[in-house]
């Protein structure tokens, strides 16, 4: 049991952030359950790897840690970031950074933590509550 919650503690936090925004609980909560959430999703959550293999066809399928960080092999720990910049291709992007439904899973809620703390900051200052 302890095993699991260490690995996807991140999906309690997305529902924590769940309830935080519907209970509309204080701002620093929603930041930080929201920061939380976009980092476990980028640098946490086990996934497969997916860099480039040698051969530049085929992806790693190795266990990973996050949707922006590679597997063990040293080549690819930073890789999916460089292509991220440095390819042209979007279609080899996101099949190298994405290969599966779980990693795309990941990304959008990486995503939507990201925007959910950036409304937690800008709504409050727009509407001057």
């Amino acid at each position: 049991m302890g095993k699991a919650v260490r690995l996807y503690w991140g999906y309690i936090a997305v529902a924590a952030l769940i309830v935080a925004w519907s209970q509309q609980w204080s701002l620093p909560i929603v930041v930080a359950l929201s920061v939380a959430v976009s980092a476990y999703a980028s640098f946490q959550v086990p996934v497969w790897c997916g860099a480039v293999n040698r051969d530049g066809r085929t992806y790693c399928r190795n266990n990973a840690h996050g949707i922006l960080m590679g597997c063990r092999n040293r080549q690819h720990r930073w890789q999916k970031l460089k292509m991220i910049v440095l390819r042209s291709k979007v279609g080899d992007v996101s099949r190298a950074v994405f290969p599966t439904a779980k990693e795309k899973f990941n990304a959008v809620l990486a995503v939507g933590g990201l925007l959910s703390a950036i409304a937690a900051v800008i709504v409050p200052a727009v509407t001057g509550s």
